[in-house]
């Protein structure tokens, strides 16, 4: 993986501590309108992303149909594959496959050999990443919509472009959600400072109008 610029793209995996109780979840709608408008990513690199995963998976489909469980995650052209596969030579050629995907930059193979996760699996994972989402929400400590979450076997994997701070608040709720196995950091980081990263101006209010006559 190569460094560009500012970020650098790090993976570090963090264990989750066993959790007493439960933890209440609210539903959490996200509109694709704002989730762009907040992404910190830029829109030509999000279209790509989506191009990216489309490709990869149409690939992947084409060639093994359902003899395959795999996911594919792309986040500022870095792409993430997780899932089960029933060999370790089908694995090589589906890593093989997305690194030929035009405008990647990086790939990160979390793809095992096994049989084929149950839909009871498959449903669990997408509870943990509707948890994480919404405690990010109830956390408010950072903003929500700059951390992709994505949950394979109760492993969850956040990405993003995030400062130190924001990826420590991120990790710190991700990892003491119900559930949760451990947690694979794929953060590129940045500076407050960045462009990319600084927070918003705030508005400047409206000029004095003059008073009706």
């Amino acid at each position: 993986m190569r460094k560009a610029g500012w970020l650098v793209l790090v993976s570090a995996i963090v264990a989750a501590p066993v959790l007493q109780g439960c933890i209440p979840v609210a539903a959490v709608g996200v509109g694709g309108v704002v989730a762009s408008a907040n992404d910190r990513r830029t829109s030509g690199t999000q279209i790509e992303d989506e191009g990216i995963e489309l490709r990869a998976s149409n690939r992947i489909s084409e060639r093994w149909g359902d003899k395959v469980h795999i996911n594919v995650t792309s986040y500022n052209r870095a792409v993430l594959v997780s899932g089960e596969v029933p060999n370790a030579e089908i694995k090589a050629a589906i890593g093989q496959i997305i690194a030929g995907v035009a405008n990647v930059r990086g790939v990160t193979d979390e793809v095992v050999v096994a049989g084929g996760a149950a839909l009871s699996s498959r449903t669990n994972d997408a509870y943990i990443t509707s948890k994480v989402k919404a405690r990010f929400v109830d956390a408010n400590s950072f903003n929500p919509f700059h951390v992709k979450v994505v949950t394979e076997n109760s492993t969850v994997y956040l990405m993003g472009i995030v400062t130190e701070a924001e990826a420590k608040a991120a990790t710190d709720v991700a990892r003491t959600t119900g559930g949760v196995r451990k947690v694979v950091r794929l953060f590129e980081f940045c500076q407050p400072t960045d462009a990319v990263c600084r927070p918003p101006a705030p508005a400047k209010a409206d000029a004095a109008k003059p008073a009706a006559k």
